[in-house]
């Protein structure tokens, strides 16, 4: 077994442990719909597929004597809008779900992915170039979208939504501006780093932004309903003390 097998193998198992996590969460769900933890729940699974086809030396091909590796792009056209599905939900957790805004984000999303798939699998330095920078282009419009309409959303709330909100959004950003740089200094772009630690990185990367992040937002999430719960607990009783 070669150390890029090893790596996609330790993923696979990571996102099989990731999805099991939420499935357990799911099963004592403290208020939270259970809708977010279908999501939290297949975004691994798909992931997870992905890269066990690469592990098993399924979803790569050679280009321009480089390794295309067009299964991360399968998984990523999926599992990033779907992240980005549970951040609005988080957002907008409180009040009406705004599709308009939504859609707008998954579709865009969609384009960054795209673009990078098709950058990728381009014989000319050049039209590699086109195609990242109209992904960059797409990655920089979503970023707005956060951190712009979709931020002033969670403000509409309480203060813990809009706090959840902002840390959820900060972890996001980080990790997320990670991948265009690592894809750029990687083989598919100037080859700094070796496609051994492209692959780990690949592997890394998308192991904090998917199960990490679920684990945040679904445990902030479980912690804000515990805290309504409680304020109305008190609520109640203050009532009965007052009529005695």
């Amino acid at each position: 077994m070669t150390l890029r097998s090893l790596f996609y193998w330790l993923y696979v198992a990571s996102m099989a442990g990731g999805a099991f996590y939420f499935w357990t969460l799911s099963r004592r769900p403290k208020g939270v719909p259970q809708y977010e933890y279908l999501v939290a729940i297949f975004i691994p699974v798909w992931s997870g597929l992905a890269y066990l086809a690469m592990a098993m030396g399924q979803g790569q091909v050679e280009i321009a004597g480089q390794t295309a590796y067009y299964a991360r792009y399968l998984d990523w056209m999926v599992s990033t809008p779907l992240l980005l599905l549970a951040l609005s939900f988080t957002a907008m957790q409180f009040i009406e779900k705004d599709w308009m805004l939504i859609n707008s984000l998954l579709g865009t999303q969609t384009i960054v992915i795209v673009t990078g798939l098709i950058a990728d699998l381009s014989e000319r330095g050049w039209v590699r170039a086109v195609w990242f920078l109209c992904g960059t282009v797409a990655f920089a419009i979503v970023l707005q979208m956060l951190w712009r309409p979709l931020r002033q959303k969670s403000k509409l709330q309480s203060k813990a939504l809009s706090k959840l909100y902002d840390k959820l959004l900060t972890y996001v950003t980080v990790l997320w501006i990670a991948y265009p740089i690592v894809w750029i200094i990687g083989p598919s772009g100037l080859g700094w780093i070796d496609p051994t630690l492209d692959v780990f990185l690949f592997c890394l990367l998308p192991f904090f932004s998917k199960v990490g992040f679920s684990v945040l937002d679904l445990q902030g999430l479980r912690g804000l309903q515990s805290q309504s719960n409680q304020s109305q607990s008190n609520q109640s009783m203050a009532p009965n003390r007052l009529s005695r």
